[in-house]
């Protein structure tokens, strides 16, 4: 996974390396496997709606000590493919379709979404011919 920040600390937790570094933005990658990182993301995770858990960027940046950039929407829809991806993996979600969650929308839908979007974006960024 991949972070996109103007400052971060001196010193980067085990799990996050940056990768590149300009004037205005960092660039960071983070193992979301590390044993490390998910056990932040388990102190972090709270209610984001009505039985929607998550953890939210702002509280991730903040406790990474980084603060986050404003990023062009192709790099939004990258990092939400990301979390998206994280998601439907996590065990938690697994355990909570195991036990019968059958949400209107599921996670493919939202995958697809993205999808769309990326594809339009791509479209726009194209010349006309």
């Amino acid at each position: 996974m991949k972070l996109y920040a103007k400052t971060i600390p001196q010193t980067l937790p085990a799990w996050a390396t940056t990768v590149t570094k300009s004037a205005d933005l960092f660039e960071v990658e983070i193992n979301d496997e590390h044993p490390g990182f998910q056990s932040l993301l388990e102190e972090l995770e709270t209610e984001i709606e009505p039985g929607t858990f998550g953890v939210k960027a702002e509280h991730l940046c903040s406790r990474l000590g980084t603060e986050m950039s404003n990023l062009n929407l192709h790099q939004l829809v990258e990092q939400a493919q990301t979390l998206i991806s994280l998601i439907a993996t996590h065990p938690h979600y697994e355990q909570l379709l195991e036990t019968g969650y059958q949400p209107d929308l599921n996670i493919a839908d939202a995958q697809t979404a993205l999808t769309y979007l990326q594809w339009e974006l791509d479209r726009n960024r194209e010349p006309s011919a």
